[in-house]
């Protein structure tokens, strides 16, 4: 049987002199933990590294990108490394990634951005459509103050705030763009986190009618029938989170455990080593493997009862 593939190491000081990329820089990239510690890099911290160095080269502030990234990470859970896998780019002064396609958000507010085709914008541009572009110009205002309240929301829990004051950003955000669906995911968790399921299920509910390719709200949803004991309706919303992102290790994890619970072990082994391909270091992927061992060992007793 053929040794499984490995990544190729590059030292560090290689990386830094072909990307041009100071120590100091570097060094501070660890520390704001955008790249791994410490060792050398494999091919994928050097493509997140081309990421981080053309951020910088555009003029976007260190204060920037590492908010942009660390809301990138949070937006895209089900990515092991968003860096590399989804497309960050700069747009004026605006740091944008691009996902699932052609879709494109706000790095920083996970404000999803509508694209104009060229007819559209040659509409908008054309006389006598003053009134289209006033109102465009209407829409895009209210977009950036619901971005503005979504922000504040973000702040307000990672300070610590008061859940009211949390509550009272995020549906600020939500009255202000209806199809702000991070922020009525965020409602939701926030509901979630105070066990007032009736709350959570509608801002997450809301927030799949507003995006049913949100891979997160559909997670979260999961989550929320797990705990109230619904099986069937958490599995098939973890079920359409993989089918949006096929690679979202934690839904892997829990569709898992509910099929072992549901009695169809072989079908909790596809997801266990899905999600050990994904997330094969941590302490849930012990947990996995502790889990794979029990289905095996039950399967060798079976056997020789059958028989």
């Amino acid at each position: 049987m053929p040794a499984p593939a490995t990544q190729q190491a590059y030292s560090r000081e290689d990386v830094r002199r072909q990307l041009g990329v100071s120590k100091r820089q570097l060094d501070s990239w660890e520390k704001q933990k955008l790249l791994p510690p410490g060792g050398s890099l494999s091919f994928s911290d050097i493509l997140a590294l081309r990421t981080l160095v053309g951020l910088r080269k555009s003029n976007v502030s260190a204060v920037q990108i590492r908010k942009a990234v660390h809301a990138v990470r949070r937006h895209f859970r089900e990515f092991e490394n968003p860096l590399t896998e989804i497309k960050i780019y700069t747009q004026g002064k605006r740091i944008e990634v691009q996902f699932a396609g052609n879709k494109k958000m706000e790095a920083i507010s996970g404000q999803l951005i509508l694209n104009f085709d060229q007819a559209e914008i040659s509409k908008l541009l054309s006389f006598p459509g003053q009134a289209e572009e006033s109102e465009a110009a209407r829409k895009m205002k209210s977009r950036r103050e619901a971005e503005h309240w979504f922000e504040k929301g973000l702040d307000l829990e990672q300070n610590g705030a008061p859940a009211e004051e949390v509550i009272a950003a995020y549906q600020k955000a939500a009255e202000i763009d209806p199809t702000s669906a991070g922020a009525l995911v965020n409602l939701g968790t926030v509901y979630f986190n105070a066990r007032d399921w009736r709350q959570a299920e509608q801002f997450y509910r809301k927030a799949v009618d507003v995006d049913p390719e949100y891979a997160l709200a559909h997670f979260n949803l999961g989550n929320l029938y797990d705990e109230r004991g619904d099986r069937p309706a958490a599995l098939h919303h973890y079920l359409a989170a993989i089918g949006i992102h096929p690679r979202y290790a934690d839904a892997h994890y829990n569709i898992a455990l509910l099929y072992q619970s549901m009695g169809q072990p072989l079908k909790a082994v596809r997801h266990w080593k899905a999600y050990l391909t994904m997330d094969p270091g941590s302490a849930w992927a012990a947990i996995a493997r502790r889990e794979l061992a029990k289905i095996k060992e039950a399967a060798i007793l079976r056997g020789p009862q059958q028989g």
